[in-house]
């Protein structure tokens, strides 16, 4: 199941970038939201 949100989110990412500071900034986010899922699952064990 992660992976697949995993390569829903990184297929987002990759489209919805200009440039390369855009790509950084998605990078980022995208980190950010998988961190927080991981606590969340790692919360709940």
């Amino acid at each position: 199941m992660l992976i697949i949100v995993f390569g829903l989110v990184m297929t987002t990412l990759v489209t919805g970038c200009n440039t390369v500071n855009g790509v950084g900034k998605d990078v980022q986010s995208g980190g950010k939201a998988i961190s927080n899922t991981a606590e969340k699952v790692s919360d709940k064990m």
